[in-house]
């Protein structure tokens, strides 16, 4: 796949995934209604929590695009395993972020059932991960992959980013 095209699926993608999971949904549970007795702290950490988690999603696909030569959608896949930028220190940097965002926009409006569905968002993703993408990701890249899962935390970010070289 070539890069432009990569890019643009990897937009369409952002919209049709993030964009509904930590922005649609949300909206509809919430209608974006901000709770008036909040701590203006927690108002503060939730929007850092949105922005990093929004920063993190946008460089995570420019990496499939760029990296990959691919998408994050399983329809196009990368044809590259991403191991660079955020993927150094953790393998699932995107629904970490995107579970960040969720948990910013829960803080941010006071909203608590907001809560309820991080909590089911992240069953998802543990879930999906376990059962499609490690295996998926095992069959396309093999020993390479084998290498990564070895040095790079499922979940934990690593604080030193892994050298891909060593």
């Amino acid at each position: 796949m070539r890069k432009g095209t990569a890019a643009l699926g990897s937009a369409l993608f952002l919209i049709a995934a993030p964009g509904v999971v930590a922005g649609v949904i949300p909206w509809a549970i919430t209608e974006w209604r901000m709770e008036d007795s909040l701590f203006w702290g927690s108002r503060a950490l939730g929007g850092l929590l949105i922005a990093a988690g929004a920063a993190v999603v946008l460089h995570a696909f420019a990496r499939f695009a760029i990296e990959g030569l691919g998408t994050p959608a399983p329809i196009a896949p990368t044809e590259r395993l991403v191991v660079g930028g955020a993927y150094r220190h953790v393998r699932n940097p995107m629904y970490l972020a995107v579970g960040s965002t969720i948990a910013g926009e829960a803080l941010l409006l006071g909203q608590t059932e907001l809560l309820g569905y991080l909590l089911a968002f992240a069953a998802l993703c543990l879930g999906f991960v376990h059962l499609y993408e490690e295996p998926t990701l095992r069959r396309q890249f093999g020993a390479e992959y084998d290498t990564y899962r070895r040095a790079v935390p499922r979940w934990i970010p690593r604080l030193r980013p892994w050298d891909v070289d060593r």
